[in-house]
């Protein structure tokens, strides 16, 4: 039973970061803490909108945020998600030089 549990958790947390704007933002905020405004400036999107996502990231423990006087700053929950993301980075190149050699076989 628990191990359904941690697939769910899994789940769920693989369902929040399937967007590229929130992929995106995952990689701004390796370099470290960011504001909204910043965040949003960088990644070309409103503040709304990026709020949404931050939001839900937030829920699932992606980042964390700390409050400055009107100014909310967001950074990475953890090191180990870019690890994550730039694993799972890694085998997407993989698979796609693979199927290009294999068109120019």
């Amino acid at each position: 039973m628990a191990d359904r549990n941690l697939y769910a958790l899994h789940a769920s947390i693989c369902q929040t970061l399937a967007h590229p704007k929130r992929l995106e933002a995952i990689e701004r905020l390796r370099e470290g803490e960011m504001s909204v405004t910043d965040l949003a400036e960088a990644l070309d999107i409103s503040q709304p909108n990026l709020s949404q996502h931050l939001t839900l990231m937030r829920q699932k423990g992606i980042v964390t945020t700390r409050r400055e006087g009107l100014n909310v700053h967001y950074r990475l929950a953890s090191p180990k998600i870019v690890k994550a993301c730039d694993l799972m980075r890694e085998v997407l190149v993989e698979h796609l030089e693979a199927g290009a050699a294999l068109a120019r076989a």
